[in-house]
């Protein structure tokens, strides 16, 4: 299957979304035939039911919500949205992985409950505190309808509130286990990663580190991230590139050097490979999102 790979930065609706990194649109017809059939996205997506059902199939599994719930889905997991009720109304909330740090989800907060990418596909919140999510999301759509600098830095906040939020929710009906589980093989992958990436990034080496075979660590990690070992380490060093694309003053070929690249053009190679644009594209465009 050929699957489709929706860009953010592909999805424009009005001219001010070329310098924004999310997207609020309401839970409709309209919005919903684009994910009809299976696809990726290269972003968050979270979907927000208010009244009525619609089924979202992400990956293997089939979710059924309905009012008072609520799905997020991964970056590149496969997904399409099908059986729409006719009183169908929510949100849905699309944004940039960079913008929002959101690699928090799946590493820092990964102990907390690690599974993060498969628990949140689907969950609930109780009436109390739906509400209040919904009050946020009101103000996220407010923003984005009417955005300015300021404003784009508050719904940072606001989605980052409801996130934690979430997390906390399904914190506890998901706790982690105490015993040496793969969980924690994940745990400890992720950590090493994030100490380790600038100067290793090979899976053999987190392999022999975790005392598991690679073919081990990759079952490991398409558990619990959806995505191979050697994806997780290059989408981990692509995440650092970005933000030293835009928020630090080195040069392209200090970035390459600091980040274990072997000259200016292998980091060059790399971002063509993962994003087909330059250092330099991806820098104007990051420049772009966060300055205008």
């Amino acid at each position: 299957m050929n699957l489709k790979r929706l860009e953010i930065k592909k999805n424009i609706q009005k001219a001010e979304d070329k310098n924004l990194s999310f997207r609020v649109f309401d839970l409709d017809n309209i919005h919903i035939e684009a994910y009809s059939n299976p696809h990726k996205k290269d972003h968050f997506c979270i979907v927000i039911v208010e009244t009525g059902k619609i089924d979202i199939q992400i990956e293997e599994k089939v979710h059924h919500l309905k009012t008072g719930k609520i799905s997020i889905i991964f970056p590149e997991q496969i997904h399409s949205f099908t059986n729409q009720t006719q009183d169908l109304t929510g949100k849905i909330i699309l944004f940039e992985e960079v913008l929002f740090c959101s690699d928090i989800l799946k590493n820092e907060l990964s102990a907390y409950n690690v599974n993060l990418s498969s628990n949140l596909n689907c969950t609930a919140l109780p009436v109390e505190e739906f509400e209040q999510s919904n009050v946020l999301i009101k103000n996220i759509q407010n923003i984005y309808n009417n955005p300015s600098l300021v404003k784009k830095e508050q719904a940072r906040f606001y989605i980052k509130i409801f996130l934690l939020g979430l997390i906390e929710s399904v914190h506890g009906q998901h706790p982690v286990m105490h015993q040496k589980t793969n969980q924690h093989l994940y745990i400890d992958f992720k950590k090493l990663l994030n100490e380790q990436f600038k100067k290793e990034r090979t899976v053999q080496y987190y392999a022999e580190k975790l005392n598991v075979t690679s073919k081990k660590l990759n079952e490991i990690t398409k558990k619990h991230c959806s995505e191979t070992a050697i994806n997780a380490i290059h989408n981990r060093i692509l995440i650092e590139i970005k933000r030293q694309l835009l928020f630090s003053d080195l040069s392209h070929k200090e970035i390459a050097f600091d980040l274990g690249f072997s000259s200016p053009s292998a980091l060059n190679k790399f971002v063509r490979a993962k994003l087909k644009e330059t250092p330099t594209e991806l820098q104007n465009e990051l420049a772009q999102i966060y300055n205008a």
